[in-house]
């Protein structure tokens, strides 16, 4: 529980998934939507946002396998390879 007047950042700070793992699953949620005729990004956005698993098909597991990480995870590294760009 976060507790103060909101005048303070509060530090955010997780222990991370192997980033390498975290990629080969995207990887493959994405390539199972594309084989699925989703659009992959508008589904991942939609996950992301909602937490809602229904975003992502279950065709190839990729429903099971996006639950495998965190999303803070997964927004970690989107942001840090981004930024780095």
């Amino acid at each position: 529980m976060l507790r103060g007047s909101g005048e303070h950042t509060v530090s955010f700070k997780r222990q991370r998934d192997d980033e390498d793992q975290v990629h080969s699953i995207l990887k493959a949620v994405y390539e199972a939507l594309e084989e699925k005729g989703y659009n992959p990004i508008n589904q991942l956005v939609g996950y992301m946002i909602s937490g809602d698993p229904a975003y992502i098909t279950s065709h190839r597991q990729a429903r099971n396998l996006i639950c495998k990480v965190d999303r803070d995870e997964i927004m970690e590294i989107l942001i840090r390879k981004y930024m780095e760009k």
